[in-house]
């Protein structure tokens, strides 16, 4: 068994290596080679955090395997975890991955394939809300499909905006600070929501024809980063249909309120790499990917990891028994 570190992750796993183990993730989901039961949630007594738990299967290469999280409010890092990787074909554990790194990149190689499938091919001004992780990783994976020329953070501490902002700049990238939301996206080609918001921060009033949204803070029913007008007046996809209809706090919020009904979800992003569901269907509309996650995302990013650990010496070899 191989056990791989954060630190070895951030080598092994880069961003275009990422974008194509997300392709082969939402291809099988769709296409069927999976298995995905929806993901359990265990609230800790007493304590700001709770547990979620992943198991899943995907057939090529044929793996099965299981991602715990562990997540508090009052930890340093949000997100803290791991993935246990197995060989479907004898049962036999192959790695235990440092799951926080490995998501917070699958994350936004998912983000980064929905964007090359729907943003328009000129699309380069982007709009990130939020100033954590996920927002930092946002910031690469738009800039590996589309030429970023400006980009536009806000965030509710300024002071983290700004320091996120300044790194970026510092990296040659253009960044500014944008003191309301209305602001930031007001001329976004590509919006990128990244927060713990429970309540809508993001409006549809706010969103100019032919922008490209992707939601990826809110993972519960009970949360929503958009509201309903702006899920009403988009083209809708999901990465797992049955998630998005059991766990999408936007699209249940939107159903709710009588704008739309289930079959506002166009499809899968993997049902649109197999041609099966239309893409964008003209320059002004808005097209939206809802991020949920699915456990196939984790278990395609970890066999890549694994193979790139294996051709490079990398990893820490421990035999269990």
């Amino acid at each position: 068994m191989l056990l791989v570190t954060a630190a070895e992750i951030e080598r092994l796993l880069p961003m275009d290596r990422a974008i194509a183990a997300a392709r082969s993730a939402m291809r099988q989901v769709s296409s069927g080679d999976t298995l995905l039961p929806l993901r359990q949630f265990l609230a800790i007594p007493d304590a700001p955090g709770k547990m979620a738990v992943m198991p899943g299967y995907i057939a090529h290469p044929p793996r099965f395997g299981l991602k715990t999280v562990s997540k508090f409010t009052n930890a340093a890092h949000s997100h803290v975890g791991t993935v246990q990787l197995y060989d479907a074909t004898n049962g036999q554990l192959l790695a235990i991955i440092e799951g926080g790194t490995l998501t917070a990149i699958r994350t936004a190689a998912a983000s980064a394939l929905a964007t090359d499938l729907l943003a328009r091919p000129d699309s380069h001004r982007l709009a990130i809300l939020g100033t954590g992780e996920q927002a930092r990783r946002h910031i690469e994976a738009m800039a590996a499909v589309r030429p970023i020329s400006q980009i536009r953070i806000w965030g509710r501490n300024a002071r983290n905006a700004e320091a996120l902002a300044a790194t970026l700049r510092n990296a040659d990238m253009p960044a500014i600070v944008a003191a309301t939301v209305a602001e930031a996206v007001a001329d976004a080609d590509i919006i990128c929501t990244t927060t713990a918001a429970a309540t809508p921060i993001l409006h549809g009033q706010h969103v100019r024809p032919g922008t490209h949204v992707n939601l990826v803070g809110s993972a519960i029913p009970t949360t929503a980063e958009a509201d309903t007008a702006l899920v009403a007046m988009s083209q809708f996809y999901g990465d797992y249909r049955a998630a998005t209809l059991a766990q999408a706090g936007e699209f249940r919020n939107a159903i709710a309120s009588g704008l739309i009904t289930a079959d506002h979800l166009i499809g899968e992003i993997g049902e649109l790499i197999l041609g099966r569901i239309p893409g964008r269907q003209d320059d002004t509309a808005i097209t939206l990917y809802k991020s949920l996650g699915v456990t196939a995302q984790d278990l395609t990013a970890a066999d890549a990891i694994l193979e790139a650990a294996r051709a490079h010496g990398m990893g820490h070899e421990i035999n269990l028994a």
